[in-house]
């Protein structure tokens, strides 16, 4: 019988932190988006034709055709 007056506070005290921790995540926006995160991992981590993919010393010249000469 004394265990249940340390387990009873003990685990109203865990439920009252569980509840306020879900609040807080609610508040903050946590639960905002639900669905890009799922669609996310479809995706490639690196596009190749993204500039912040490409090496400096990989990067292509601006314009690789010659130009006609003008009339």
């Amino acid at each position: 019988m004394p265990a249940l007056y340390v387990m009873i506070p003990a685990a109203l005290l865990l439920v009252g932190v569980a509840v306020y921790i879900f609040f807080w995540a609610v508040d903050s926006g946590q639960y905002d988006d639900l669905e890009s995160p799922a669609h996310s991992i479809l995706f490639d981590d690196q596009d190749p034709r993204h500039q912040a993919a490409v090496k400096p010393e990989e990067t292509p010249a601006p314009d690789d055709k010659e130009t006609p000469p003008r009339a």
